[in-house]
């Protein structure tokens, strides 16, 4: 038996690399193309928009050709004319494209900065007005965050990652709080996100990439009136154990 399993493990071990290297190849020239539209049309538009309309483009084109199905539920918990801070779990790289392609609003990603560093990219992301954020650097994180309340109070909704980083395993990591000390400043709710099973599209520190199916669920908005930066750790508490329960029955009716 182990023998005979031998050449079918081979078998799909190449068809996945080479479904992986097609798929690299094609992100590659389609950001290089789309990241050049979104560039120009910022030089017609100064609200984002448009060009964010083109990074979606660019997202829901990736999953196509990855195989990545994605299924939402909740959009009826969200104002579309409303802008909130969208917090989903990181489970891995495919998160993006999920998000951009299928959150049904316009917003702008707060990012850390070594992702605009990134030629052509780069440059698109600040096309599209998102936010980097150096958290390396105090006071320019502290710049940056100012920046992310200053487009909520202007009407756009921000999303953050409030884990900062992607889990390994798909658990829930510890939260980060910078994105809870906008929330208290701009006092605008917050909507928990889940995201399942995209890090086993392409698990952290691995190259290859396999079809999935997807689950987006938006939550309720939680109200942060009340909250400041004094008690925004009750906060990020309870925007975590919404996030955390909901992964937690996910995994239930999977196992």
């Amino acid at each position: 038996m182990r023998f005979e399993g031998r050449p079918l493990d081979f078998v799909s071990g190449r068809t996945h690399m080479i479904r992986t290297f097609f798929i690299a190849a094609f992100t590659c020239v389609c950001t290089f193309v789309l990241g050049i539209a979104t560039i120009i049309s910022s030089f017609f538009t100064r609200t984002g928009n448009f060009p964010h309309l083109i990074a979606r483009a660019w997202a829901n084109a990736i999953l196509f050709v990855s195989g990545v199905r994605v299924t939402v539920t909740g959009v009826s918990h969200i104002d579309p004319d409303k802008s909130y801070i969208y917090m989903p779990n990181h489970q891995g790289n495919f998160d993006i494209p999920v998000l951009l392609g299928r959150l049904p609003v316009q917003f702008r990603w707060l990012a850390k900065e070594e992702v605009f560093r990134i030629p052509i990219m780069g440059r698109g992301m600040r096309a599209c007005g998102y936010i980097s954020i150096d958290r390396s650097d105090r006071q320019s994180a502290f710049k940056s965050l100012e920046r992310a309340v200053e487009t909520i109070r202007d009407g756009t909704s921000v999303v953050i990652f409030p884990e900062g980083t992607r889990s390994v395993d798909g658990k829930l990591k510890s939260f980060k709080k910078g994105g809870f000390v906008i929330a208290a400043d701009a006092g605008v709710p917050i909507v928990p996100v889940a995201i399942h099973d995209t890090w086993e599209i392409m698990p952290k520190k691995r190259f290859l990439i396999k079809p999935r199916d997807v689950l987006l669920e938006i939550r309720a908005p939680v109200d942060t009136t009340g909250y400041s930066r004094e008690t925004k750790n009750e906060l990020m508490e309870k925007i975590r154990r919404i996030i955390k329960e909901r992964l937690d029955r996910g995994r239930e009716k999977t196992s």
